[in-house]
């Protein structure tokens, strides 16, 4: 369905996540030449070979930090050394931490006297690192690998969440972050736009990942937190997602198909955003 993504050069950051490894496994299946990114050496060509060989075809793992753009050049020379010029570019890291969490959803009289569980408790350094992974993370391979697509066309796909239409309560570095990634998006679509870049985004919606699991399910039974149990309320769909169902929107976006599409933020989320509680 998407033959056109054979033999293009798609390069994923954070593609040793949970997203990550699902969607190397659709871009190899679809025939793209594919290049994962991660900061650490041991855990990247780990993970490569381990996608390679489920997938039966080479990976290339290049070792970068997001955060800092040296790094993402030499990843970009080796690159282009070894599959040639950059088609694609899937911006997939990300995530939240306990750091710019906030333990409490609301300040009230019950918890006014202590406010180490509330936003003034916060910890800048956690919320800065929170929010400079996921929009400086974006930003940043997004001005390294997308120079290689001017005078050739190419596509950029962010991840964004339903966090930048709803902010949830609890994690505002995180939600903050992803609204700015939407509203990056829509900025960069029109930027790139006559040089035949295109750059859209997916907002998946709430999918178990290691990095939300402890805000979902209790540790020590496994059932879902009253935290849980409201985003299942509120998906009319009445589940998590699974990883894999992002793939068809992703190939969708990357692929040819999808030419005349850009500056979009397309959720994936089983009605959650369309659903009002009533």
């Amino acid at each position: 369905m998407f033959n056109d993504i054979k033999d293009k050069v798609c390069v994923l950051t954070g593609g040793c996540g949970v997203f990550g490894s699902v969607f190397s496994m659709a871009l190899i299946n679809a025939g793209a030449k594919l290049a994962i990114l991660d900061y650490k050496q041991g855990r990247c060509e780990s993970c490569a070979q381990g996608i390679a060989k489920a997938a039966g075809a080479p990976v290339l793992c290049a070792v970068a930090n997001v955060l800092d753009k040296e790094s993402l050049q030499n990843a970009k020379k080796e690159i282009n050394e070894k599959f040639g010029k950059i088609d694609v570019l899937i911006n997939g890291a990300g995530g939240n931490a306990p750091t710019a969490t906030t333990k409490d959803e609301f300040i009230s009289e019950d918890n006014i006297t202590d406010l180490s569980k509330t936003f003034f408790g916060l910890d800048l350094n956690g919320f800065r690192s929170v929010f400079d992974l996921n929009f400086l993370g974006t930003m940043l391979p997004t001005m390294v690998f997308a120079e290689d697509m001017l005078g050739r066309g190419g596509s950029v796909v962010n991840i964004s969440s339903m966090n930048s239409y709803r902010p949830l309560t609890k994690i505002p570095a995180y939600s903050a972050a992803k609204s700015a990634i939407n509203n990056f998006t829509e900025w960069l679509a029109v930027h790139f736009a006559k040089a035949n870049i295109r750059v859209n985004a997916i907002a998946p919606g709430f999918f178990l990942t290691n990095q939300n699991r402890f805000l979902l399910t209790d540790e020590k039974t496994g059932e879902l937190t009253a935290r849980g149990h409201k985003i299942i309320n509120n998906t009319p769909m009445g589940r998590f997602g699974q990883p894999e169902e992002l793939n068809s929107t992703l190939l969708y976006l990357i692929s040819d198909q999808s030419k005349f599409i850009t500056g979009i933020v397309i959720p994936v989320d089983g009605g959650f955003n369309a659903y009002g509680g009533v």
